[in-house]
């Protein structure tokens, strides 16, 4: 069975998509078959994993459409990656998901009828708690957290990690934080390392060694439709991820 990990804080602006897509792919290029989901109305997962064209069918579709995974999934032409694309129509699933039987459950059985294909499945939602988030909590087998290295990054995460506890309590799940990830982080910074030291205090057991920098070239690839590893793959940031890649790796054995 492939592992779902799901990139989640309700924080906007942490790296969630970043780290989702540029994992995606050296996963990928350690020889894992990978599928990402994107699951944010926003779609930059998507535009950064397939080149721009018209998407007539996304995973709004498998949602509330009843249309399969398997005929909506595209292949990236990146190793074996492939991504179950999103546009912004999924924005209206919030509402049309309310009335529908098993809400909370409408993505874990998507994403169940095509797991087994992947080794990963990796997850991108919106920065929120709402019902997309909740869904994409109760999918996985693990939760990523990317953490920003700057003011307030841990507000809101007993919040998130309060949701986690809620979803294996009352929807008989048991989603594993897998770690958090210090993202943005410039260790020339003051701020950043107390940041990183405040992280490591307050998860003791749960941070990744591997931490993003803040880096102009992960910062230009989305402009250009390109993961950092097609986009410069001997940055400081790709090393970055090539490195968080082989501890998710070990870590889910």
């Amino acid at each position: 069975m492939g592992t779902v990990i799901t990139a989640a804080n309700q924080k906007g602006g942490t790296g969630k998509t970043t780290t989702v897509a540029n994992l995606a792919v050296y996963l990928a290029a350690y020889g894992k078959k990978v599928l990402v989901v994107d699951f944010d109305p926003q779609a930059n997962a998507t535009s950064t994993l397939l080149s721009p064209n018209s998407l007539s069918t996304h995973v709004y579709h498998t949602l509330v459409g009843g249309i399969l995974p398997e005929d909506v999934i595209r292949p990236t032409g990146l190793f074996s990656l492939d991504v179950l694309p999103a546009t912004p129509d999924l924005a209206g699933a919030t509402i049309e998901l309310v009335s529908l039987k098993n809400r909370e459950f409408r993505l874990y059985d998507v994403i169940n009828t095509v797991k087994d294909n992947y080794d990963y499945v990796l997850v991108d939602c919106p920065p929120s708690l709402g019902l997309l988030t909740l869904n994409s909590i109760v999918a996985a087998d693990y939760v990523i957290i990317p953490v920003q290295s700057e003011y307030y990054a841990l507000e809101g995460l007993s919040q998130l990690l309060g949701t986690i506890d809620l979803v294996n309590e009352n929807l008989g799940r048991d989603v594993q934080v897998l770690g958090a990830v210090c993202t943005m982080f410039d260790r020339r910074n003051r701020l950043s390392r107390s940041v990183l030291k405040d992280i490591q205090r307050n998860f003791p057991g749960h941070v990744f060694d591997a931490v993003i920098p803040r880096n102009i070239a992960l910062a230009e690839a989305p402009g250009y439709g390109k993961t950092i590893y097609q986009f410069d793959p001997t940055s400081a940031g790709a090393n970055a991820y090539r490195y968080l890649a082989k501890e998710v790796i070990e870590l889910t054995k």
